[in-house]
């Protein structure tokens, strides 16, 4: 069985004759990349609707002490205008 590579996912997802707009969120965490960007869909999910794809675009972090305090993690959020 074949599975949907990203490119695939990407072409569908982008040609299936729908509008788009795309948002820049930045999220964080204390601990993990992968919970920043969680925490900021979970943010984003609260007031846009129809959101179906993201795209990393920066990664970076605060140090203290010369330790990770947390991580800094920007995205493009893709949600489908209503109606189209």
């Amino acid at each position: 069985k074949k599975t949907d590579t990203p490119q695939t996912f990407r072409r569908t997802a982008m040609t299936d004759h729908h509008t788009y707009k795309k948002v820049e969120i930045v999220g964080s965490s204390t601990t993990t990349i992968e919970d920043a960007i969680n925490n900021a869909l979970a943010e984003a999910s609260k007031s846009l609707d129809l959101m179906e794809w993201f795209e990393v675009t920066e990664t970076r972090g605060h140090i203290e002490n010369g330790k990770v305090a947390h991580f800094q993690v920007t995205l493009k959020v893709g949600f489908r205008i209503t109606n189209s």
